[in-house]
């Protein structure tokens, strides 16, 4: 089984990269969702969220109001780091159990973990290949602020607290660029599936 770790700056298209993975074949794993999971209610990582960030982090059903989270800590680094510390080693172990329980099964060839922060995390070396989607910056910029619904402002310190492209890139086994439509992308990704995972089989 390869594992794959597919990462790029938010609004590039991960998502729909994973879902065209998934349906070739590859089982695949989101790890912002992972992340929702280890700060619910009653975690170690809720309690110092809410340590250190104050009850105003969680919402009225008592979970950490993500939006609110991420207006305090984006644009602040020292804030921001000291909420990655938090979730990130929580999150690593979850991947690392995932890879396990997956290979043990023998049931795919390939596992596929989107996550956009792989590389700040230090996460690319659970992994056998690094892939990385890429996508002009307007295109990002659009993409951002119509899916998160934010402002222009927001979008950009949003993208700003990520890692450059060019270096996402430079790092990356894999580069799958993402400046046309869905049915591109799809092109794309197939090609890179047959060249990458077919071969390995």
């Amino acid at each position: 089984m390869l594992t794959i770790g597919l990462t790029g700056g938010i609004g590039v298209g991960k998502s729909a990269a994973a879902g065209i993975l998934k349906g070739l074949g590859a089982e695949t794993a989101n790890a912002d969702e992972i992340g929702h999971e280890v700060y619910r209610a009653g975690t170690r990582a809720y309690r110092e969220i809410v340590r250190i960030f104050g009850e105003r982090v969680a919402g009225a059903d008592g979970e950490i109001d993500r939006k609110r989270l991420g207006s305090i800590v984006f644009g602040d680094r020292a804030k921001l780091e000291a909420l990655n510390g938090i979730v990130w080693p929580g999150i690593r172990q979850v991947l690392q159990h995932r890879i396990h329980d997956t290979e043990s099964r023998g049931a795919t060839a390939a596992l596929v973990v989107e996550a956009a922060v792989l590389f700040e995390a230090g996460w690319d070396d659970l992994f056998d290949e690094v892939w990385v989607v890429t996508a002009p910056e307007d295109q990002v910029l659009d993409r951002v602020q119509t899916q998160k619904g934010i402002g222009s402002e927001q979008a950009r310190a949003r993208i700003g607290a990520q890692m450059s492209p060019a270096e996402k890139a430079s790092r990356a086994d894999v580069t799958i660029p993402n400046g046309g439509n869905l049915a591109t992308l799809r092109r794309t990704v197939i090609r890179v599936w047959n060249d990458r995972v077919k071969e390995k089989i």
